[in-house]
């Protein structure tokens, strides 16, 4: 009996081990020989800006991720982000939507340049001091797309003219003259300048910008005054430039779609390697784009080319 038993188990254990190399000899088409490729499709995916509050209750530049391509596509998807709770999803760490939760966006186009957008009245349902808040958030992050200039803000199909709260006025069309976090140190109703300088802050060591319109008393050209305010280091505690502030701008040169700046030495950070901060050609590059119709900022030092900054590229 124990004779049995052993010879079955000796012929089972045979039988398993030769289905065992049948299984290895005999080729497998289904199985992906050595030399083949896994191919990996993801949908494409855009990185737009996008303006939204950030801890300190200023407005800061960030990017977000949206699948649309076309232009007004693209806006209402960017207002969602912009309206709390629908697009909470997509908030970067650190940052809050502006608009209220109950707000609608009953229509929306978009033709030459110009987006018509149509809100429900929940839209101004904000303390007085974001109301303006709301305007820039959206004003911004609307012509922050390529192609978009100009904005017009509708309430219930009404033109919004004035904000309800802060009796504030409002041009029926918007662009970015409109200002953001708006700082006025004027001491003269006249010969007053306005630019944008784009500071950087900090959360959880992940730097961005945000930017700060100027009113000054300042008939020198605007750069001029921006590359001055960039050299000071920092604004309000929260604000800061990595420009030195022993960098001179030397000379400016104005060419169609092109600005070309000449810096003495102290623009670099490496002066061996001929380096200039990311953060320091980008917080010129954005400061410069709002103020001035160009789509190229070049760095130059002693009229050699040592960067060029393509703006609808800087993140």
């Amino acid at each position: 009996m124990i004779k049995r038993r052993f010879i079955k188990k000796v012929l089972v254990t045979s039988a398993v081990l030769f289905a065992f190399l049948l299984m290895c000899l005999i080729p497998n088409n289904n199985v992906l020989e050595p030399t083949q490729q896994l191919e990996y499709v993801s949908s494409e995916v855009n990185k737009i800006p996008i303006y939204l509050l950030d801890s300190h209750n200023m407005l800061g530049r960030t990017n977000v991720a949206i699948n649309s391509k076309e232009i007004d596509k693209q806006a209402r998807e960017l207002l969602e982000i912009l309206i709390k709770e629908k697009g909470d999803n997509k908030l970067p760490s650190g940052f809050k939507a502006i608009i209220p939760s109950e707000t609608v966006i009953n229509s929306l186009t978009y033709k030459d340049g110009l987006i018509k957008v149509d809100f429900s009245s929940s839209l101004l349902d904000v303390s007085t001091e974001n109301e303006t808040k709301v305007i820039e958030a959206i004003v911004y992050t609307l012509t922050g797309i390529e192609g978009v200039n100009k904005i017009i803000i509708y309430v219930d199909g009404n033109i919004l003219t004035k904000l309800p709260k802060s009796k504030i006025n409002l041009p029926s069309t918007l662009d970015r003259s409109y200002g953001i976090n708006r700082d006025y140190s004027i001491t003269s109703y006249h010969d007053i300048t306005s630019f944008n300088v784009y500071y950087l802050s900090k959360y959880n060591d992940v730097e961005y910008y945000v930017p700060v319109t100027k009113y000054v008393n300042d008939s020198r050209d605007k750069v001029e005054i921006i590359v001055e305010e960039l050299k000071q280091g920092s604004y309000d505690n929260n604000l800061m430039s990595y420009l030195n502030y022993q960098t001179e701008l030397e000379k400016v040169d104005y060419d169609k779609n092109e600005i070309a700046l000449t810096f003495n030495e102290y623009i670099f950070s490496d002066a061996d390697n001929r380096e200039v901060l990311d953060e320091v050609i980008s917080a010129i590059s954005l400061s410069i784009a709002d103020s001035y119709n160009v789509e190229e900022v070049v760095f130059n030092y002693k009229n050699e080319e040592i960067h060029k900054s393509v703006i609808k590229m800087l993140e």
